[in-house]
């Protein structure tokens, strides 16, 4: 039986009892990149738990399956040179689990785990989704195509994936609900060739740890969640390098919750476009004591962007996200954005959309942002600006879907705030490469601005 995992960040793993050891293989799994060996998979794992926990074994060769369901005190160990390969259709894929609220399109999964303790996923191998568009194309935005996720794990205690490889999903990668206890290290996501490639996705998850991870992928990298009243809170993401198509970090957008308690430290979020950290609390939750720091950003676009805004989505029958302007808020009370601490950030912005530049820090009339520092901090811009665009007046939208570049060019070359309390700049540093007709820095309604 595989030892405990355990319980609290910070502590180290328990040093593992011999575990009985169950191969695929010795119970019918094809390594032939063909054969459908579901029944065989999960045969392994069910006969794994059933003596208490163990190690079940894929070894060196291309295993195609169906969703699989890992049990507690299973470890599901990928061998180097072993590849779990999503089948390619749909019906092979179970219905019969817990879907994604945010993302109902991709109900089904890879790997599933539900109610579920002490489970792993390591061993040097690979799960690859084939997530392409070709084997799984997208849709309309109206009615997206089901795509798989590649891994889901609902009311999870103890989980830990180390030294594996996860591609190709054909929608978000892995995704924790109310899951806690968690430590992903050594971890590789690779996941680019479809709509929605995100790569951890944390719902309500407690007590999380992401280190030593290399992170590529086509929507947000590392993304908490909430889409409950249950916070998610403890996390930490540490010596890892990211990079995306739209976010090395964010918190959000669903945030009935909140977050809180998040520090992340020593990454490289290079390469990473349409915003790198963005820190949001749109659906009533509260989003509190963040510490980011250490941090470089190279080729990147949108540094920095904190949003206070009114959507107020419960999430708690279908809806629609909206993307234009004229979303109208949809009954939850505004929550709150408040202890914010960035420090030793290192970037070069680059790109021709100056809509996609510059720091953005913003609540709505009568909610500001509160309580933010950024400290040490040297951003170079590529300039552009014009006089027209320092006087351009930016629109609230305070229910529309929140990214950034939905508002348009900002006013100021290196940071716009708005709507904010008690905000200091601490050598921050905000540079063009070009002409500039813009302002540095641009203040509308902020209460307590100190620039040191």
């Amino acid at each position: 039986m595989a030892a405990a995992l355990p319980v609290a960040l910070g502590m180290d793993e328990d040093v593992e009892a011999p575990a009985e050891i169950f191969n695929v293989a010795d119970l019918g799994a094809v390594a032939d990149g063909t054969t459908l060996n579901t029944p065989a998979i999960q045969q392994a794992i069910d006969a794994c738990a059933a003596t208490g926990g163990g190690v079940v074994l894929v070894p060196e060769g291309r295993f195609v399956t169906g969703t699989i369901r890992l049990r507690s005190n299973v470890e599901l160990r990928l061998a180097p040179g072993a590849e779990l390969l999503g089948s390619l259709f749909l019906e092979d894929y179970d219905r019969d689990i817990q879907g994604a609220i945010e993302a109902p399109a991709f109900d089904e999964c890879l790997v599933y785990a539900e109610n579920a303790t002490n489970i792993r996923i390591t061993g040097g191998g690979t799960i690859n989704g084939r997530g392409s568009r070709e084997n799984f194309p997208v849709g309309s935005a109206e009615a997206y195509h089901d795509r798989p996720m590649l891994i889901r794990f609902v009311d999870c205690v103890g989980v830990i994936f180390e030294n594996v490889t996860f591609k190709n999903a054909a929608s978000w990668c892995v995704h924790l609900v109310n899951s806690d206890n968690v430590i992903a290290r050594k971890v590789t996501i690779d996941s680019r060739v479809n709509r929605n490639n995100d790569g951890f996705d944390l719902d309500g998850c407690k007590n999380v740890l992401i280190e030593d991870c290399e992170i590529h992928t086509g929507d947000d990298s590392i993304c908490p969640k909430s889409t409950t009243t249950r916070i998610t809170e403890n996390i930490v993401v540490r010596n890892t390098r990211a990079s995306s198509h739209t976010a090395a970090f964010k918190c959000g957008t669903s945030s009935r919750g909140g977050f809180r308690n998040i520090t992340v430290t020593d990454c490289d979020f290079s390469g990473t476009k349409m915003g790198v950290i963005k820190l949001l609390a749109v659906d009533g939750g509260i989003l509190e004591n963040i510490h980011i720091s250490n941090i470089v950003m190279n080729d990147v676009e949108g540094p920095i962007f904190i949003r206070l805004g009114d959507r107020g989505r419960r999430y708690d029958e279908p809806f629609e996200q909206i993307y234009a302007v004229g979303a109208e808020p949809e009954g939850v009370p505004v929550g709150m954005v408040r202890n914010i601490r960035i420090s030793n950030i290192k970037a070069t912005v680059t790109g021709e959309d100056l809509s996609r530049q510059g720091i953005m820090i913003s609540g709505i009339p009568g909610h500001p942002v509160e309580d933010v520092v950024l400290e040490n901090i040297e951003i170079s811009y590529p300039g552009g600006g014009t006089e027209a665009q320092a006087k351009r007046v930016v629109p609230e939208d305070i229910a529309r879907y929140p990214e950034q570049f939905f508002f348009g060019v900002l006013p100021s070359l290196g940071a716009y705030i708005r709507h904010a309390k008690d905000v200091e700049f601490r050598n921050v540093e905000l540079v063009t490469r070009g002409p500039e007709a813009r302002e540095r820095i641009v203040l509308e309604h902020v209460d307590g601005f100190v620039e040191e």
